[in-house]
């Protein structure tokens, strides 16, 4: 299965029963594709075209160590972990109730290589080197200690290792800026400081050996190597 096939399998699992953060996220419902128009000016071409962007650094054959910081609901992840039998996945998030959605989600689709883990991106309990490939999906926007998040998604990367996925960036939309800040930050779901496509490449290509940015309206998406 395609990285597209399996971004579109996200959509199609959610269907209509999804609830308001899976349905945004997968633009599978008429309340998340009404978020994903007004707030982010975003229809469903731009909002896959971002995701295949985000998930480019996992590779469809990959099989080796990777981390996800956050998990959240597993939405968007389980079926691509479901088609790489071979990688060892480990999934972290603060809130345990995301992850506990994850896991049950691994678990109806009878996936057996992945593990949950709750913790911080802050302060990550793993060594120095320990994955392959780090992936992290809209969570750099939220979490309150950006640096200390910058610096950990580093140190657990083996070298020549890969650091991909997409968070919100200021200065791409006007719409999305407005609505973070009226909205998403005073409720407490964004933290600032926020990247801009540039700051984000500039910080980046000053951290890894190899770093690419594209950005889709405010969604700014990454690939790295280390």
């Amino acid at each position: 299965m395609t990285r597209k096939e399996q971004i579109r399998n996200a959509y199609r699992l959610t269907g209509g029963h999804a609830g308001f953060y899976d349905g945004m996220m997968t633009y599978s419902t008429f309340s998340g594709k009404a978020v994903c128009r007004i707030v982010w000016n975003m229809d469903g071409e731009k909002n896959l075209r971002y995701l295949e962007r985000a998930l480019s650094g996992v590779p469809e054959d990959f099989s080796g160590r990777l981390l996800e910081v956050p998990v959240g609901t597993g939405v968007l992840t389980m079926p691509v972990y479901r088609d790489l039998p071979d990688a060892d996945v480990t999934c972290l998030d603060y809130s345990p109730d995301m992850m506990a959605a994850a896991k049950e989600r691994a678990e109806a689709a009878g996936i057996r290589n992945v593990r949950f883990v709750q913790g911080d991106v802050g302060a990550l309990p793993f060594p120095d080197g320990s994955f392959d490939t780090v992936l992290s999906l809209n969570g750099f926007h939220a979490f309150p200690d950006k640096e200390a998040a910058y610096r950990e998604t580093y140190r657990v990367l083996t070298p020549g290792g890969t650091f991909c996925g997409c968070f919100y960036v200021r200065g791409g939309c006007g719409r999305t800026d407005w609505f973070i800040r009226h909205l998403y930050q005073p409720k407490g779901f964004f933290t600032p400081p926020f990247e801009t496509e540039e700051s984000l490449r500039e910080r980046l290509s000053g951290m890894y050996a190899e770093a690419e940015v594209t950005r889709i309206e405010g969604i700014g998406c990454f690939r790295c190597r280390k």
